[in-house]
């Protein structure tokens, strides 16, 4: 099928994009989406979110997910939900993959405490911190620093900034200013991580402990799910009757997303990229289905985020980040040369620290933490 003609008129087409910042020979063999998605793929920072959080601490068990196998879950919903509705598949893939580049270990533990630490330095923003690995941090190529990606894939892993970041981004900030949308891959990409992480913590808070059939019993959404789950399947049990179950959930919210958002777009007319630009959001949930994942975030977040066994590990974890900070602020000389700045300036100082910490995975922070406070630790 050729790309062109089966995408849609307001989809990103690889022809009419912004381009990258420092020009390059186009791939014979690959789209420039699909060169963004293989840069993404072939990063360090994309490899260190195999042992960075997602609710659980990595080393809590192997079965939890991780940033990186739900980067690859949002991919899949993203792609499908494009697919559907002929937007620019590769786009969606390359943004959801790159989406959690730059969290920091210990999930959103680790990201206020270290947004805390540097509150007199310019904050820390994990979206903009994304940015700043593909667009600085990482070192793969001679020409330039990061990985060059396409304007399109950069604007869609800055999800959200303050408008004192947007004011010195340039170009790729502007929108933020001037209250313009993304494009629709990157409305896309942000809800189908909502759905991918909403459905995979349910699972992940079962299969811990933390959370309890009977307490989702009392979420509507689920419960309507599992009950056509045994009413298809009397013996069901166990994780097969909760993995039938989620996949129905996911499904529910994908189809709803598709119709809800396919009406929009119909509804607003929009023809062009900077129709969409220009419209508001045009991808979402219909105010049902809105209400209900509302609802089950919420069930979330007084259940299984702030469940005290969570609550003792995330505790654990903003004390590592705090601790690891101020070490290497107050003693530059105990980081690696790359992240020692020349000429003292403690506010580019503190910009280094943050990199070197939102780089680290769980268990190589508790390991530098030992490594700093603990006398017997090599």
């Amino acid at each position: 099928m050729n790309l062109e003609t089966s995408l849609a008129p307001y989809a990103v087409h690889p022809a009419t994009s912004r381009g990258r910042r420092f020009a390059e020979a186009p791939s014979t063999t690959r789209t420039e989406f699909q060169r963004d998605r293989d840069r993404i793929v072939h990063s360090t920072a994309f490899r260190r979110l195999e042992y960075k959080t997602q609710v659980f601490v990595n080393h809590e068990g192997d079965l939890f997910r991780t940033r990186l196998t739900h980067s690859i879950e949002v991919a899949q919903i993203g792609r499908s939900i494009a697919r559907n509705l002929r937007l620019n598949e590769d786009l969606t893939e390359a943004i959801s993959l790159a989406h959690d580049l730059g969290h920091t270990p210990f999930g959103h533990a680790g990201q206020d405490a270290l947004n805390a630490c540097m509150k007199e330095y310019g904050g820390f923003e994990h979206n903009l911190q994304s940015l700043r690995v593909v667009d600085t941090l990482e070192e793969h190529y001679g020409a330039f620093d990061g990985l060059n990606l396409m304007f399109e894939t950069r604007e869609g892993i800055l999800k959200h900034c303050s408008l004192s970041n947007a004011e010195q981004l340039g170009e790729i900030g502007r929108r933020f200013i001037d209250k313009k949308q993304p494009t629709l891959e990157a409305q896309l990409a942000n809800l189908a991580d909502e759905i991918a992480y909403n459905n995979h913590d349910i699972d992940d808070g079962l299969r811990s402990g933390l959370l309890t059939i009977e307490q989702l019993d009392g979420i509507d959404f689920f419960a309507r799910h599992r009950r056509e789950v045994m009413a298809t399947f009397p013996q069901i049990a166990g994780r097969r009757m909760i993995n039938e179950t989620v996949r129905r959930m996911i499904n529910a919210l994908v189809v709803d997303l598709i119709q809800t958002s396919r009406t929009a777009i119909a509804t607003v007319g929009v023809q062009t990229l900077d129709d969409v630009r220009n419209a508001p959001p045009l991808i979402s949930f219909s105010d049902a289905m809105r209400r209900e994942a509302v609802f089950l975030k919420r069930f979330l977040r007084e259940n299984l985020y702030r469940h005290y066994q969570v609550n003792r590990m995330t505790a654990k974890a903003r004390r590592i980040v705090q601790e690891l900070f101020a070490a290497f602020l107050e003693e530059p000389g105990l980081l690696a040369p790359d992240y020692q700045v020349v000429d003292g300036d403690r506010m580019k100082q503190a910009r280094k620290v943050a990199d070197y910490i939102a780089g680290m995975t769980d268990r190589y922070a508790m390991r530098e933490h030992r490594r700093l406070f603990v006398i017997d630790e090599s």
